[in-house]
């Protein structure tokens, strides 16, 4: 394998990626294992290949990714996150194609954290008046 490659770091929730693009076959191996063993949801593998797919480079890198943290939905948005920014680093021609499909941008949303006084982060106990 070259050690020619492209680097980017996803983000999502609390999940982080660290993918690497490799001129290659296609091939994605997550955590040391193959797209398929890792994300066992094919709604998982099919965002994991989307910015892939909407720049029409799906079979021209090898993707290695280390992901950490959170779930599997996290990881699989992280991993989505990387490849994006990786391939903008390979190629920045391709910045107008991912931002309309919205891979640039990293989702925002976190978990909210509890409250004292509530049962969760915003539902309260139930209220009687007598």
């Amino acid at each position: 394998m070259s050690t020619q490659y492209h680097y980017g770091t996803g983000r999502r929730k609390t999940s982080v990626a660290r993918v690497r693009l490799y001129p290659g076959t296609g091939d994605i191996v997550i955590n040391d294992k193959p797209l398929e063993e890792y994300f066992v949801r094919e709604a998982d593998r099919f965002q994991v290949r989307a910015p892939l797919r909407a720049t029409n480079m799906l079979g021209q890198f090898n993707v290695m990714v280390k992901v950490t943290g959170g779930g599997i939905a996290g990881q699989a948005g992280a991993v989505r996150h990387g490849i994006a920014r990786a391939l903008l680093v390979a190629n920045p021609d391709l910045r107008p194609v991912l931002r309309k499909e919205g891979f640039l941008t990293r989702d925002p949303r976190e978990k909210e954290r509890k409250k004292p006084g509530l049962k969760r982060a915003r539902k309260a106990p139930q209220y009687t008046k007598r």
